[in-house]
């Protein structure tokens, strides 16, 4: 399972210091080492979005997409 979330604190820090980190962060399982887009293309691909307030992903997401 592939994990894709959008990090918050990378968006206000650009703002903030005028940088282009990208923001996007994908995951191959929910502890896999994690790399960082600017676009991510899901063509052909099975996507579930999920919103978990309980029990939100090891790095802190509590709504993330699901990618087969």
């Amino acid at each position: 399972m592939i994990y894709v979330t959008v990090c918050k604190n990378t968006i206000l820090s650009n703002l903030k210091h005028k940088t282009n980190k990208p923001p996007i962060r994908m995951s191959q399982g929910k502890y896999g080492k994690p790399s960082y887009h600017h676009v991510l293309d899901l063509k052909n691909r099975n996507v579930r979005v999920v919103c978990d307030m309980e029990r939100p992903l090891p790095w802190g997401a509590k709504v993330w997409l699901e990618v087969e």
